[in-house]
């Protein structure tokens, strides 16, 4: 859950001025912001590995949920759509009544931008429900080992176990399912308002 606290938090913290504000170089940062997506995860894992070393934190949950809380540009991408579909209307109403920035983010856009969150929540809690790298690098102890490594544990090297395999694994995805159902509707909404679904 502090992943996908970190993943709502930061992401929308990040995609609110970019969406609302105009000041120079905006255009350009947002492009580098997407930039970096194409930055394979390897490529920074020695060095985010050297850090959180220095700074005593293997073998503990925080640098699995840590990076949550720097803004993922996919997320700040997916946000920033949505907020630009607020009409800017309600912006100078709520600014009339004296709200000042913080309060557009806060009583204005997060309440209208619920679907949207739902989904950034919904791709954050699936993608560090099936994590398998970065446990299996930072997570020694094998009592604090996650969902996906505890799968790997249960194949044995000459012979796998395939009735408590097949066991384990519905319970490890029926999380999801049941996620996935009871918020299906924030996927539709979110699409419905996408320039995609006007093809």
């Amino acid at each position: 859950m502090l992943c996908v606290a970190g993943a709502v938090t930061s992401s929308s913290i990040v995609a609110f001025p970019f969406a609302r504000l105009r000041f120079p170089g905006r255009d350009q940062l947002f492009i580098t912001l997407l930039a970096t997506m194409m930055l394979p995860g390897q490529v920074t894992l020695i060095p985010t590995y050297l850090i959180f070393t220095r700074l005593g934190w293997l073998d503990t949950f925080l640098p699995l949920f840590i990076r949550s809380w720097a803004a993922d540009p996919f997320h700040v991408f997916l946000l920033r759509q949505f907020f630009m579909t607020i009409h800017r209307e309600l912006d100078d109403a709520a600014r009339i009544d004296g709200c000042g920035f913080f309060g557009l983010y806060w009583r204005i856009a997060l309440p209208l931008s619920l679907p949207a969150l739902g989904v950034v929540s919904i791709y954050e809690f699936t993608y560090n429900w099936n994590e398998f790298l970065l446990p299996l690098i930072y997570i020694d102890s094998l009592e604090k080992f996650p969902i996906a490594l505890g799968l790997q544990m249960l194949q044995g090297r000459y012979r796998t176990d395939m009735g408590s395999m097949m066991a384990a694994a519905l319970l490890a995805i029926a999380p999801l399912l049941i996620i996935f159902f009871f918020a299906q509707r924030y996927f539709v909404r979110v699409y419905r308002k996408s320039p995609f679904s006007q093809s």
